[in-house]
């Protein structure tokens, strides 16, 4: 299996590795910090892969493959040789934006099942805005309800509360209340979970990049709501930097 190394370190931009396979279009690596896309309703990475001879060629995206992670690099892939060195270069802008987003998705989730029982029926994170779906049908106003919620979420936000990424073992895990959304969808081989935890606010079973700290969101600012059935509310929204926003580099 890869070494996910943006499991272990959200904030990773650059990193050594190994070329394990090369296929039509695609590269693989004996480890990498690139985020696969749509993987646990989050966009992919983008970036570069250094070569040898100091190359940069362009990572599209990022998939799954099984247990593994393809870099999608187009025509360049004949470049590239199994066991070649190369170095990977993530692009921030991009990632950090998905990690805003993703964060804030988390609190806004927890609120209205705190508020309503409301689930997440779907969802997807963003650099530059994210959109979830709710089963709202138990509230009258939907409208209201998540924009009461937004608020709240707001609030939490604003209270600078750190964001703590910790490994559990399964059996463990399980039995924290709320956790088993992810951990029911892994296979019983994967023995520790990664859980990320907003301490007051959320704890879940979680694969992917979050920010360190609830001030790096900023604030939530609604897009758009819509009406896509009787049990899916849509909200589109984006995080907007505040004179409280602070950011890790």
């Amino acid at each position: 299996m890869v070494e996910r190394l943006y499991q272990l370190d959200s904030y990773l931009k650059e990193f050594d590795a190994t070329v394990t396979k090369v296929e039509e279009g695609k590269v693989y690596l004996d480890r990498t910090a690139f985020h696969p896309g749509p993987s646990g309703g989050l966009d992919t990475d983008t970036g570069w892969l250094i070569l040898p001879n100091g190359e940069r060629v362009r990572v599209e995206k990022a998939e799954e493959v099984g247990d593994d992670i393809a870099h999608v690099v187009g025509e360049a892939w004949t470049k590239f040789a199994e066991g070649m060195r190369v170095r990977g270069t993530i692009d921030w802008g991009r990632r950090y934006g998905i990690m805003r987003h993703h964060t804030a998705a988390h609190i806004l989730i927890a609120v209205l099942y705190r508020k309503y029982g409301a689930l997440a029926t779907g969802g997807m994170v963003m650099p530059d805005m994210a959109r979830d779906d709710f089963d709202l049908s138990m509230v009258k106003d939907w409208r209201a309800a998540l924009r009461e919620a937004v608020e709240e979420a707001n609030q939490i936000i604003s209270k600078c509360i750190e964001v703590k990424i910790y490994w559990l073992p399964r059996e463990e895990a399980l039995k924290i209340p709320g956790i088993v959304k992810l951990a029911e969808r892994l296979p019983p081989e994967v023995e520790k979970l990664r859980i990320v935890e907003i301490p007051g606010i959320d704890i879940q079973a979680d694969g992917g990049p979050h920010v360190r700290n609830t001030c790096e969101i900023g604030k939530i600012e609604i897009i758009k709501l819509e009406n896509r059935g009787k049990r899916k509310k849509r909200i589109y929204y984006r995080a907007v930097a505040t004179d409280r926003t602070t950011h890790t580099a």
